[in-house]
């Protein structure tokens, strides 16, 4: 279970477990987590969590977001990501059995170039960690490059800490539904597949422009997660609500084109 450490100039005053789909940030007291301080707006921001997966998103507040120092309209939480509002600091803690159950539960694929790959396995080997760190760093590496492998186009982010238990297998899909697939149309990868078969696929470049794909029993669903700007379909733009997608579906993500369709 992921939490939040609330905290003021370096002292702990909280720790708030997350343990609904959607929390609210503010001033006001009926916000889930109420902070009463003037520089934090009444509804400042929300957290929506999407099974093991956190959001951050700025409520167009008047002093704004920061995280890690950098201001954001909408943000993937990662483990230990801080959350500035004013004075007022709030820790993302995403302990380990919670990560091992996202690794088990959800794909979390990215779209990258083979370069981008081969800068990960450089960085793996540089590492001036510690031995124990250097080795996390590399066997990371050396999944990514597996997934790249197994699914070109495509590389698994794994959450898994070390002696994690193996992620379970994909679920199987109910009889008679079919299964979506993401083809890429531009770049390097042109023409690779990626089957969208876990609830879950988030694609994307972190930094850049980050959208999740869900699997539900009304189809599947394209949603903007993180960037300046939301993620295309068909020449227009998706908004921030959860977006359902359409079999030959053109989506544009981070610059690179692609093609959903449905596969029986």
């Amino acid at each position: 279970m992921a939490k939040l450490i609330l905290s003021m100039d370096g002292l702990v005053l909280k720790e708030i477990p997350i343990t609904k789909e959607r929390m609210t940030i503010g001033r006001k007291p009926h916000n889930d987590i109420q902070i009463e301080n003037l520089a934090v707006s009444g509804e400042h921001a929300v957290i929506v969590t999407i099974m093991n997966d956190s959001f951050l998103e700025d409520l167009n507040s008047t002093n704004g977001t920061l995280v890690n120092g950098q201001p954001i309209k909408k943000h993937f939480l990662q483990n230990n990501d801080v959350i500035e509002l004013g004075k007022y600091k709030l820790k993302f803690v995403q302990e380990a059995g919670g990560q091992a159950a996202a690794a088990a539960d959800f794909e979390k694929t990215m779209v990258l170039r083979p370069a981008a790959m081969k800068a990960a396995v450089e960085q793996a080997r540089t590492a001036g960690a510690g031995g124990a760190q250097a080795a996390q760093a590399a066997r990371a590496a050396a999944v990514r490059q597996a997934a790249s492998a197994a699914a070109p186009g495509a590389a698994e982010r794994d959450s898994r800490v070390p002696g994690a238990a193996p992620a379970a297998p994909a679920p199987a899909r109910p009889a008679g539904q079919p299964i979506g697939v993401v083809q890429i149309l531009s770049g390097p990868n042109a023409g690779k597949e990626l089957e969208l078969v876990k609830p879950l696929t988030t694609l994307g470049k972190p930094g850049v422009q980050v959208a999740v794909l869900t699997r539900r029993p009304q189809g599947y669903f394209i949603t903007h997660v993180e960037g300046a700007t939301q993620p295309m379909v068909n020449g227009q733009s998706i908004g921030a609500a959860p977006h359902a997608l359409k079999d030959h579906d053109l989506i544009e993500l981070a610059g690179v084109k692609m093609e959903f369709f449905l596969r029986s």
